[in-house]
């Protein structure tokens, strides 16, 4: 293991941003496949929260290598569980979760 990195954010910090309103901010952040999978979802804004705390314990676990919120992408694998798609093929574990007020995510690099 290389490095770890989590994070955990407050789902209200989006939703008093309704994506609706301001579009422009989310695609500032995320990719059009994570827009589009958060928004299939009955309340969006715990998988938006869920998918930036992963972004922001991801760059924590690279250490001093500085990404866009865009070059990170989460995405569901065909097992179900989160895969991280990330230039420079960085092997990265990803787990989120959401409950409440909170969405969390912690990122292992392995490579």
């Amino acid at each position: 293991m290389k490095g770890i990195g989590i994070d955990i954010i407050k789902i209200n910090r989006f939703r008093r941003i309704p994506y609706k309103k301001r579009p422009s901010f989310y695609k500032n952040i995320f990719t059009n496949l994570e827009i589009e999978y958060c928004l299939g979802k009955k309340d969006p804004y715990p998988s938006f929260a869920a998918r930036f705390a992963a972004k922001e314990a991801i760059v924590k676990a690279v250490g001093g290598t500085i990404y866009k919120a865009r070059q990170i992408e989460i995405r569901k694998g065909s097992s179900g569980r989160p895969m991280v798609k990330l230039q420079g093929r960085k092997k990265i574990l990803l787990s989120l979760s959401h409950d409440g007020e909170y969405a969390a995510a912690i990122a292992l690099w392995l490579n």
